[in-house]
């Protein structure tokens, strides 16, 4: 079985805008497609180890609703200006998950292909063992670049 998924979208825009929307801790919440971002606090992150904190709520999923309204802290595992970034996820329960979520963006004749991944493959021993992984579907990938696209034409972050 594979731990990682990976899409790929063409969006008709310059790398520089769409990576402005990716390091904006409202920008993830302006995105995703779970239903589970609600709010962010923190300043767009600049670099490896930065970090900023995400309101959830699971029962957008459904999986385990008991979770309810949770944080979790977003630190930023790979971070190249306009190109690449990555994060983990920081939340209460111990071990850490160790799972990953990120973005390369390459330019390409009329935008930039914006290629998004899950990757599980380093999960604590714990959670894999709890098969519970993915907990996001391609699905939900492909659609969170549909609202990107979507999101970055239309002028994010508007003044």
């Amino acid at each position: 079985m594979t731990e990682r998924i990976e899409v790929q979208r063409t969006i008709p825009a310059p790398a520089s805008d769409i990576f402005a929307l990716l390091r904006d801790p409202q920008g993830h919440v302006a995105i995703d497609a779970s239903g589970m971002l609600q709010d962010a606090d923190g300043d767009p992150v600049q670099a490896v180890g930065d970090s900023f904190v995400v309101h959830m709520d699971r029962e957008s999923l459904n999986d385990f609703p008991q979770l309810g309204k949770y944080d979790v802290t977003v630190q930023i595992a790979e971070f190249e200006e306009d190109r690449l970034i990555s994060w983990t996820i920081l939340g209460q329960i111990r071990p850490q998950i160790g799972h990953v979520y990120g973005y390369r963006l390459e330019p390409d004749d009329g935008g930039t292909v914006v290629t998004s991944f899950y990757d599980w493959s380093n999960i604590d021993a714990k959670w894999r063992d709890a098969k519970i992984f993915p907990v996001i579907s391609e699905g939900v990938l492909r659609a969170t670049l549909g609202i990107l696209d979507r999101t970055v034409r239309r002028g994010y972050p508007r003044a």
